[in-house]
């Protein structure tokens, strides 16, 4: 049974940082793509950073290009969202979403408000 995980979520301040995880569990296919997603209030879910498993390639959203940073650690099956310079509009649910064709897994999600 695949499981993702998500943590590192929380209450923080403008121009604060954090770093969210994502444990998956259960998988057993490579060459896959890991990605964080989020979905504030009253808005669609959309992608804020993608990484591929094979050779690392990473995609950022416009919003938070230059301040986010996605990475990986294979070995510890974890996969990173290092959040930096947030804004009050980074205020949203945090998803990990593992892809691999048209099979795809989802976390349950971590909130992160970006308040003063």
């Amino acid at each position: 049974q695949v499981q993702l995980v998500e943590s590192g979520g929380g209450l923080v301040q403008p121009g604060g940082s954090l770093r969210l995880s994502c444990v998956r569990s259960g998988f057993t296919f490579s060459r896959y793509v890991a990605s964080w997603y989020r979905q504030a209030p009253g808005k669609e879910r959309e992608l804020a950073a993608a990484i591929t498993d094979a050779d690392g390639i990473t995609n950022y959203a416009d919003s938070v290009k230059g301040r986010f940073t996605i990475s990986r650690d294979n070995a510890k099956n974890t996969v990173y969202l290092q959040m930096n310079s947030l804004k009050p509009d980074d205020t949203a649910v945090y998803y990990c979403n593992y892809r691999r064709g048209a099979t795809e897994y989802w976390g349950r999600g971590t909130q992160v408000t970006v308040s003063s």
